[in-house]
């Protein structure tokens, strides 16, 4: 990611609906919103749209919640039963628990997966998703199929790694939350980016809760710091990314990476068609790959 971090806030969803051909048909509601217990029995609020396996998880990025991925849901709902979740202290779910780990966060994942009874899944992870979805990946098991990383994982971006390292990052957050947010996600576009379309994406941060927001931010980075490269190698056979190419000059760090030219860190919302492109492309791969 480009500043790998993980986004959000809260912004709450507009539920779709279908709307008849003719005045005198009645309109039908998609699929509404329901709640599931994670295991430290936090409510997770998700839904579910479309039909057909493998059904595609969307899981957003650090502070972020699920409208992020509106486009995407709207998109492969036509093919794919496709889920969406806000993960526990997150956009509308509520949580119980202290510490915002990865390994928590997979399984609030879980615990949506198994309410909707999928059985043969691909987990899409935004930044701070990424990791969410190896962690739930681990939990799954074979169901999962596989795990697409968007601008997470190969990135240019370093990591702290130490514990003082972690520490000194983490401290402005602590000290500025709103202010250092602010900066950090601006960063994360380029130069050329829609104005209109940055103060839209990070607006939706404002609402962030900062605790939340501080400890996802350390356990994201002890996470990479303990478990990632291990992790990595494990599923390196069903794992996908999707990254962006800044410039349009970047590599793809490996044959299983998917780069998205002139864009920065929000690529599913800032180039929603080439995003969804790519990722059309690694589904029907891992489809095949699954026959």
């Amino acid at each position: 990611m480009k500043t790998a971090f993980f986004r959000s806030s809260a912004t709450l969803l507009v539920i779709f609906l279908l709307t008849g051909c003719a005045s005198t048909t009645p309109t039908t509601a998609l699929p509404t919103k329901a709640t599931v217990e994670s295991t430290d029995g936090s409510p997770i609020v998700y839904s579910m749209q479309g039909q057909g396996e493998p059904a595609i998880v969307f899981i957003h990025c650090w502070t972020c919640n699920h409208s992020f991925w509106n486009a995407q849901i709207d998109y492969f709902s036509k093919k794919h039963k496709v889920i969406w979740l806000d993960l526990a202290g997150h956009g509308e779910s509520g949580s119980t628990r202290l510490r915002y780990s990865m390994q928590a966060f997979g399984g609030d994942v879980a615990a949506v997966v198994d309410q909707t009874g999928a059985r043969k899944i691909i987990l899409v992870g935004h930044s701070m998703g990424g990791p969410v979805a190896v962690e739930a990946a681990k939990q799954l098991g074979d169901r999962v199929i596989g795990i697409v990383g968007v601008d997470t994982f190969y990135t240019p971006f370093e990591y702290p790694t130490s514990q003082e390292q972690i520490e000194a990052f983490i401290k402005p957050f602590e000290t500025g939350y709103r202010k250092t947010t602010d900066a950090m996600l601006r960063s994360m576009f380029t130069a050329e980016a829609d104005p209109a379309a940055v103060e839209a994406i990070v607006s939706k941060f404002s609402t962030a809760k900062p605790k939340v927001g501080v400890s996802a931010m350390r356990e994201l980075f002890n996470w990479n710091a303990h478990h990632a490269a291990a992790d990595l190698r494990y599923f390196s056979p069903i794992l996908y990314n999707i990254n962006a190419a800044p410039t349009g000059k970047e590599a793809p760090p490996n044959s299983h990476a998917v780069m998205v030219p002139g864009v920065g860190h929000f690529i599913a919302q800032v180039k929603p068609d080439a995003f969804n492109q790519a990722l059309d492309g690694i589904i029907t791969k891992l489809i095949a790959a699954g026959d």
